[in-house]
């Protein structure tokens, strides 16, 4: 790819230094995770989004949903916290600043979209994220939906926090208005534009995954066929959000992200083969891959 840079082990490995004994959950950053609805309402699924942010390495991470799913969710998670989100009463959020304001307090990131259906409720609660939260916010999915309807680069340009992108060829194309066939034509140079019209970090998904904050261009060639899963792309969110609980919301974390959960899954296909692959197995083996990136460091 033109311009582009593809990362290493070795390039990312410094983002992940040994811990010091003196240190606490707080020092590595409190996140939230907000989505899931009825239709998407997978309490396995939801539960990986949380534990794929708390084994990327965060301090604590928050899963919220729809206060009508919160029973069914509970008991998957084991470390996570639970915020049970206003709804209809029907398993869709509904729009409340209270609730948001409280939720997203003393929040390094915030992830929203993944499992979330799209309607006028959700568009609410991504401009209110969008102009009051001042972390870093990572949208994907529904959430990418509704940023299309909000009018992307109005919305992004006044944003008050740092936004980062995760879209497949789909959503790119609704966000950008591009056909999918122009976007593959040249991927890193659509990616850099929009990003530098923006001011996000946009990571365009694909064979080789694509980051750029509209001026540096990276590159992970990590990941596997068996990934074509449902769930992939929530275990990519929540890793990534958990990198930005105590890492800068930059190209080079979002790429640390990107390495990580592809890795993972490169090591699941080995245990369980790629056709019979979820996404869990993927979460499984993250642990494995942050110690094979923190192995490239090199020796002090």
């Amino acid at each position: 790819m033109s311009g582009a840079h593809r990362v290493t082990a070795a390039e990312l490995a410094p983002l992940l230094p040994p811990r010091e004994r003196n240190t606490h959950k707080g020092d590595y950053g409190y996140i939230a995770l907000l989505g899931g609805c009825m239709e998407y309402s997978g309490a396995a699924k939801l539960a990986n989004l949380s534990q794929s942010a708390l084994r990327a390495g965060c301090g604590v991470a928050t899963l919220a949903v729809p206060a009508t799913l919160a029973g069914a969710v509970a008991p998957y998670l084991l470390e996570s916290t639970l915020s049970p989100a206003p709804d209809r009463g029907d398993g869709h959020m509904v729009f409340d600043a209270d609730y948001l304001t409280a939720l997203t307090a003393g929040k390094r990131a915030v992830a929203v979209g993944m499992g979330w259906a799209r309607s006028e409720e959700n568009k609410r609660i991504l401009n209110w994220l969008l102009s009051h939260y001042s972390g870093s916010l990572l949208i994907d999915a529904d959430g990418l939906w509704a940023l299309s309807e909000l009018g992307p680069v109005q919305a992004l340009s006044a944003a008050a926090c740092r936004v980062i992108l995760t879209p497949h060829h789909g959503e790119f194309a609704r966000l950008t208005g591009l056909s999918v066939p122009q976007i593959e034509a040249d991927r890193s140079s659509t990616a850099r534009d929009f990003s530098k019209r923006t001011g996000a970090v946009t990571l365009l998904k694909g064979p080789e995954t694509v980051i750029t904050d509209g001026e540096t261009v990276l590159t992970v060639d990590r990941g596997c066929p068996g990934m074509a899963t449902a769930g992939s792309g929530d275990v990519l969110s929540g890793v990534i959000t958990g990198l930005l609980g105590y890492l800068p919301p930059d190209v080079r974390t979002v790429a640390l992200g990107a390495y990580l959960c592809g890795l993972a899954g490169e090591y699941a296909a080995l245990d369980v083969g790629e056709i019979s692959m979820l996404a869990s197995d993927t979460v499984s083996h993250l642990a494995e891959a942050v110690r094979t990136v923190q192995k490239e460091r090199e020796p002090c």
